[in-house]
């Protein structure tokens, strides 16, 4: 597998992206943007709308990929999650939904065709918000 940045990021951005539909996930966005603010994924599954970090790499990996979501992304995904219910994109969705911040790590192994998925529901809750 090509191991530049843009290819594997999009690839692991899919793969996550078929992951989430397969636990039932509508998924609502992929790479949204607000000015300089983005999220990977949003997804609506019951009531509750997640709000998903995607970290993708090509094994060998020095640290898990999920470990690379620190309290500075965590209020860059806050921030942008907050701009997301404040946008026209937001309109048809329940009033009441509960906001939830995932990461979801793929690690994918030689050619690229064998990966390995780990999904970290409630990653983190913005206290900070």
């Amino acid at each position: 597998m090509r191991s530049d940045r843009p290819t594997v990021g999009r690839r692991g951005e899919e793969e996550a992206s078929s992951y989430l539909a397969r636990l039932g996930h509508r998924i609502l966005a992929r790479n949204w943007r607000s000015g300089h603010l983005e999220l990977d994924i949003i997804s609506l599954l019951g009531r509750e709308l997640h709000v998903v970090e995607v970290k993708s790499r090509v094994a060998p990996v020095m640290a898990e990929p999920e470990q690379n979501v620190r309290r500075d992304k965590q209020r860059r995904m806050v921030a942008a999650a907050n701009a997301f219910l404040h946008s026209a994109e937001r309109k048809g969705l329940p009033a009441d939904l509960e906001i939830i911040f995932d990461v979801l790590s793929v690690v994918f192994f030689g050619n690229g065709a064998d990966f390995e998925i780990e999904y970290y529901p409630n990653a983190f809750i913005p206290l900070y918000a």
